[in-house]
């Protein structure tokens, strides 16, 4: 616009001299601020070097936070809002910085629900493949169910009680096999004592004991049925018949044990247990 122009228009020489009003009040408003800005920083500065205790610490913080803020509304209602002059240029710019805002806020919520709608087509990707899985692991299912249902199966009982029979049977000739190998063993390795030996060395002694002495296979099946057969009492009475070195032997080697209270009686050690 030219200087003519502005001579000519009564308005606009109007508006700059409301723009220079406007700017020298505004001036003077900010000079005054400045000074109850400088005045409330002394009164906080003297404030500040009183010492607070825990117990008044608090309360003394929410009664300056309080002035604080009735303060700010007293200096907020002095001030009267500036009038933003009509004309065409103002409201063009006003206008302008609108839609610029207003745009950049839209091109954000656009960016984030681009980013969501991706996210949420990632996650139904997803859980398409794993429902698509799914649908075939249980068409499978199916298949094999309907397989296994058409196949009749049929079991004779017996069928099974020979084959237990037969099984039971091995298990006793095995267990038979083992006692037989292991009476072997102990008549082998711990016979029992040769008499005439004795009685060679007991010429002397005019009565000889009749007693009939037993194997030591045969003492640990005396052992071992008591044991299976009476759980609650498994000691044996030491007989006559009890060759003591055999006796000595197994308690030694922990095969069997003495009866804490009675130590004519024995026991084997339950290992099964």
């Amino acid at each position: 616009m030219s200087v003519n122009q502005q001579d000519l228009d009564p308005d606009s020489t109007t508006d700059m001299e409301d723009v220079t009003n406007a700017e020298e009040e505004l001036i003077k408003e900010c000079e005054e601020m400045w000074k109850d800005m400088e005045e409330c920083q002394k009164k906080l500065s003297l404030v500040g070097t009183e010492t607070l205790t825990d117990s008044n610490a608090q309360p003394s913080l929410l009664i300056m936070q309080a002035k604080c803020l009735t303060a700010e509304l007293s200096q907020w209602q002095k001030e009267s809002p500036e009038i933003i002059p009509l004309n065409e240029e103002v409201l063009v710019t006003l206008g302008k910085e609108e839609f610029q805002k207003l745009r950049h806020d839209l091109e954000l919520v656009l960016s984030t629900i681009q980013s969501k709608n991706e996210k949420l087509k990632e996650d139904l990707e997803r859980e398409q493949q794993w429902f698509n899985e799914q649908q075939q692991i249980l068409e499978s299912l199916n298949v094999l169910h309907n397989e296994l249902k058409h196949q009749v199966v049929t079991f004779s009982e017996s069928r099974i009680f020979s084959e237990l029979k037969t099984k039971m049977h091995d298990i006793k000739e095995y267990k038979e096999k083992l006692l037989v190998t292991l009476g072997e063993f102990l008549e082998d390795h711990f016979p029992l004592p040769d008499r005439n030996v004795k009685k060679k060395k007991k010429k002397k002694n005019i009565q000889e004991s009749t007693v009939q002495l037993i194997t030591l296979h045969e003492m640990l099946e005396i052992l071992l049925n008591r044991l299976f057969d009476v759980p609650h009492d498994p000691y044996v009475k030491i007989s006559d018949s009890f060759w003591p070195p055999y006796i000595e032997l197994l308690l030694r080697n922990g095969i069997a044990l003495r009866h804490p209270e009675d130590p004519t009686r024995i026991r084997l050690e339950a290992f099964h247990q």
